[in-house]
């Protein structure tokens, strides 16, 4: 019989979404895909991670961003969204509340897009279809800056 202690446990790894004080990120996800919202989420809170909100597109990720803030870490902002884009939504975020972390989601073949989001202030991005492990690579980078 195995023993508990001749097996390495890989849950013994702090989670990556919790601060130094051991608080979790709190996040804001910006998505007009339930699909790709729903995965981020997931991802997110498996990790520690607190979603303290969804937003469908850009015109309700603003409101939400002012209406959380400062209980706010970080925003994953897809690119293309009805209503307004997230783009737009960047740069109206950025107005608000100049230090506001910001990571960009985008599908594949929008390079021009995401590097004029990185030259407004977007901190980084995220290619969809989204790799989990790639999704916090980027994620913990940016908030451990």
């Amino acid at each position: 019989m195995i023993a508990k202690s001749d097996m390495p446990n890989l849950n013994d790894k702090k989670p990556e979404g919790l601060k130094p004080e051991g608080t979790p990120y709190r996040v804001l996800i910006v998505d007009d895909s339930m699909f790709i919202a729903k995965q981020l989420g997931q991802i997110l809170t498996s990790e520690g991670f607190e979603v303290v909100g969804t937003a469908p597109d850009g015109m309700q990720g603003l409101e939400k961003y002012k209406e959380l803030m400062p209980n706010i870490d970080l925003v994953t902002m897809d690119i293309t969204m009805p209503q307004m884009d997230g783009v737009n939504a960047l740069e109206k975020i950025l107005e608000f509340d100049r230090s506001a972390c910001i990571i960009m989601v985008s599908a594949l073949g929008k390079e021009d897009i995401v590097k004029k989001c990185l030259l407004m202030g977007a901190k980084s991005y995220i290619v969809k279809p989204l790799d989990r492990k790639k999704v916090l690579e980027r994620i913990v980078s940016v908030l451990k800056k």
